[in-house]
């Protein structure tokens, strides 16, 4: 499993330097500050449309075709792995299959992921499964907070769909939000990201008595925690349903 780091990363630009040394990172459209670290540093990288943050900002949807551009300036660095297809993360699902066809239709275009909100049909995701190596799950609606009991059983519908009769994924699949050890050891991911580590560096709290005393430092502690665990290596239903009982 690959574990991506959101960025950017607190601290001075040295300590984002050495944490992104030898990892793998996010770049979001929104928040690119990092991008010439990362692609001096990683080992490899994902480009992130924004959606969620440009929601959560109330900025309403991203510019697609300035996206594009963006994507198309770096998806030839050898580091480059693919990018999210542009979604609309309180959208339909009418929309967010427009977009994707939109992507689809692009003559010039680099290795996109579509995204699953857990708020839309399981057909919509079946057609997704079919014809995309990859699939990143992202959480939304009702389900919008990963690791919650009710997103636990959203998640195990899902997987039904997904996965074969031995619990092996029919495509890639990576988590988006779900870069906690509690929630991608119990399924089956090929990567996850979050922005732990680049948010919670500046918390002292989380540490205790012993604290690293800079935010790289806290940085690298919290991504090694993290990187120490796998994913899944199948769907397990039956064990993974008690997590929501």
């Amino acid at each position: 499993m690959i574990h991506y780091h959101g960025t950017p990363i607190g601290g001075t630009r040295q300590d984002a330097a050495r944490f992104l040394m030898g990892r793998h990172a996010l770049v979001s459209f929104y928040r690119p500050d990092d991008m010439a670290a990362v692609l001096e540093c990683c080992q490899s990288f994902v480009m992130d449309n924004g959606a969620f943050s440009h929601w959560r900002a109330g900025k309403g949807e991203i510019d697609f075709d300035a996206y594009v551009a963006w994507t198309l300036e770096y998806h030839r660095h050898p580091a480059f792995d693919w990018c999210l297809i542009p979604d609309k993360i309180d959208g339909t699902e009418k929309e967010n299959a427009d977009l994707v066809r939109r992507w689809q239709g692009l003559m010039n275009k680099p290795k996109g992921v579509p995204v699953w909100h857990l708020h839309e049909s399981l057909d919509w995701l079946e057609w997704l499964v079919d014809r995309f190596e990859w699939v990143a799950l992202g959480s939304s609606g009702q389900w919008a907070t990963p690791g919650t009991p009710d997103w636990w059983q959203r998640m195990a519908t899902a997987m039904r769909v997904i996965c074969d009769d031995q619990g092996r994924p029919r495509c890639k699949l990576h988590g988006l939000r779900m870069l906690d050890p509690e929630v991608f050891t119990r399924l089956p991911l090929s990567s996850a990201d979050s922005t732990n580590a680049a948010v919670n560096c500046g918390s002292l709290s989380r540490f205790g008595s012993y604290k690293p005393p800079t935010a790289g430092q806290r940085a690298e502690v919290i991504a090694a925690r993290i990187e120490q665990h796998n994913s899944a290596s199948i769907w397990c239903g039956h064990q993974q349903n008690s997590l929501t009982i």
